[in-house]
């Protein structure tokens, strides 16, 4: 509970799954995603599986190239966080930050590139070109994820950028994703209520996890690491430490697929 890794949401896809089992009735595809989409927040995500890229408030979802499974090490704190608490930490941080740089107020949420839009009521004038008025943080995630999907799509040759340029992905796609600069933003809100978090992604980090990270809005953390036997090393040396530390390994869509949606059926 209060872990951050979509507990609530898996079990009510598994719900769905388990109704449609015992009905012994069949969803279309777009009647599933529906239906997830309107029970929650980043329910479809688990219709999906692999890498995906999640839009809105997580009821769109993109299937992105997927990543190869990935050897990672899981902690699991004892304190929980409130998902609702850290939004609300988050939003009024947001609204601090605008007011100080004379933006509106309650426009930015978790993971949203900043953008001024106009007020709640306010209406633009018709008379100002399209192209000249300013996105919606809606619009920007949008455009960003169009952008990400299409780079995704390419070979493992590409780069995004011409800093990353030359340092190609055959050693580990995410690795080289990571390097772009990659974070959750709920670890800005998190991380001070909460400094045994942030001491939690330290002794990942120490431990040698090549990327560390709150997962969701917390509180569980987890680092990913080159082989399964530096994460299962890891995790002994976690453990000793005082941490519940688990390793593990990611599932690509295919084995995701395999496991959970195909054998409902």
């Amino acid at each position: 509970m209060q872990g951050g890794l979509g507990g609530a949401s898996a079990n009510a896809v598994a719900a769905l799954l388990g109704l449609e089992r015992a009905l012994k009735k069949k969803l279309p595809a777009t009647d599933r995603l529906r239906i997830a989409a309107e029970v929650g927040s980043d329910l479809p995500l688990f219709l999906v599986g692999g890498t995906v890229l999640g839009v809105g408030r997580g009821e769109q979802v993109f299937p992105l190239q997927d990543l190869p499974a990935l050897a990672c090490v899981v902690v699991t704190p004892e304190v929980g966080v409130s998902t609702p608490k850290a939004f609300a930490e988050w939003d009024r941080r947001m609204a601090g930050a605008a007011l100080r740089l004379g933006e509106p107020a309650g426009l930015r949420s978790a993971g949203q590139p900043r953008a001024i839009v106009p007020t709640r009521g306010e209406v633009l004038p018709a008379k100002i070109p399209a192209q000249l008025r300013p996105h919606t943080s809606r619009d920007r995630i949008i455009e960003l994820g169009r952008g990400l999907s299409a780079w995704l799509s390419e070979t493992y040759s590409s780069a995004p950028s011409d800093l990353l340029a030359g340092r190609g992905r055959a050693e580990n796609p995410l690795l080289w994703l990571v390097r772009a600069g990659i974070e959750n933003d709920f670890e800005q809100v998190v991380f001070p209520e909460y400094p045994e978090l942030s001491e939690g992604k330290r002794a990942l980090e120490r431990a040698g996890a090549v990327y560390a990270s709150l997962s969701g809005s917390g509180s569980t953390l987890y680092g990913l690491f080159r082989s399964r036997a530096e994460a299962a090393k890891a995790a002994g040396r976690l453990r000793r430490e005082g941490w519940a530390a688990l390793a593990s390994v990611t599932l690509t869509r295919r084995a995701y697929w395999k496991k959970f949606l195909v054998s409902s059926f």
